[in-house]
């Protein structure tokens, strides 16, 4: 049901109705060892000018510790409107944390970028931890994180 309402939100925010194709894409975040508390995670999307272009997934339900995802926050003025209904638990370390999300076709290949900011309790905050193209070519391809994230991949 969250993976429904995460791609209505984001299908709602990013395209016109009826005017592009949708696909499943799996969001796959591996997390490092990094022996602290579960991080918090913010998923979301930018253009090619490096505007926010909406919320795919937030990771940790406590509003609260939202501005330690500093990009995010900053990009989306800490909107959690836009998050309501697309959140999910924070992400231990070790763990993985998979999702599917429906993206419009339009979004691949035409300069927009995937991003995650990390933050865990008593640790230093990551903000853009991965900042990946969404590109056709890039589907199925790991990326490595800075702090928090081993590797993340998005598959098509």
């Amino acid at each position: 049901m969250k993976s429904l309402i995460a791609a209505l939100a984001l299908s709602t925010a990013l395209i016109t109705p009826g005017l592009a194709m949708a696909r499943p894409v799996t969001l796959t975040v591996n997390m490092a060892d990094y022996g602290g508390r579960p991080a918090y995670l913010a998923i979301y999307v930018t253009d090619s000018s490096g505007a926010y272009a909406g919320s795919l997934w937030m990771a940790g339900g406590k509003t609260r510790y939202y501005r330690h995802l500093s990009d995010w926050s900053q990009l989306s003025g800490g909107d959690v409107a836009q998050v309501d209904g697309i959140t999910g638990a924070s992400v231990g370390s070790g763990r993985t944390m998979e999702m599917s999300v429906d993206l419009t076709d339009a979004l691949f290949d035409a300069g927009y970028t995937l991003h995650i900011d990390a933050a865990a309790e008593d640790m230093r905050d990551s903000p853009n931890e991965i900042a990946v193209p969404l590109t056709a070519a890039g589907g199925g391809q790991a990326v490595s994180g800075r702090r928090y994230i081993a590797d993340f991949t998005y598959r098509l």
